[in-house]
């Protein structure tokens, strides 16, 4: 096969096990993103395992593949958002924020107002509430009407009156 084969077979198994992963086949999931990346490694595939890792609560592997996926791909906003989150989850606030902060700025990230959103909740959490207000804000500006958005912010501007 060439190199476009199988970076097209790559593909396909990759999107089956996004389907398999939000159907709750976490097991399956990981299994057809490890064969994805068998035949070509993308900063996609190496992220959405470490995502699936994330479901198990593997979150020093997830935080590993992230960083793979960052090694193929700099570019690739994801694996920055998730390595923040994962951290989060491990109470480790302060280290997230650097790659919330990164996230920010990749070229290639969909969906881009999640960083704002998880610094956010990172700022809220050290109770910096006029910075997690702006960084809802933002959030708002790339993605207007956030339910999530909309509710911290009037949480967080309670909290001033």
């Amino acid at each position: 096969m060439d190199d476009g084969e199988l970076k097209d077979l790559a593909l396909g198994l990759w999107m089956n096990g996004q389907q398999q992963h939000l159907d709750g086949d976490i097991d399956r999931a990981i299994e057809l993103y490890t064969k994805s990346l068998g035949f070509y490694p993308t900063a996609e595939a190496y992220t959405f395992r470490g995502w699936a890792y994330s479901f198990q609560g593997r979150m020093d592997e997830a935080i590993d593949e992230c960083k793979k996926a960052i090694a193929v791909d700099p570019a690739f906003g994801n694996p920055y958002n998730d390595i923040g989150s994962y951290l989060v989850q491990k109470g480790k606030v302060d280290e997230a924020i650097e790659w919330l902060e990164k996230a920010k700025t990749a070229t290639r990230y969909e969906p881009r107002h999640f960083p704002y959103m998880n610094l956010g909740r990172v700022y809220a959490q050290k109770g910096m509430v006029l910075r997690a207000i702006q960084e809802f804000e933002a959030a708002l500006e790339i993605h207007a009407g956030e339910p999530t958005c909309v509710s911290a912010l009037g949480q967080l501007r309670g909290v001033l009156n």
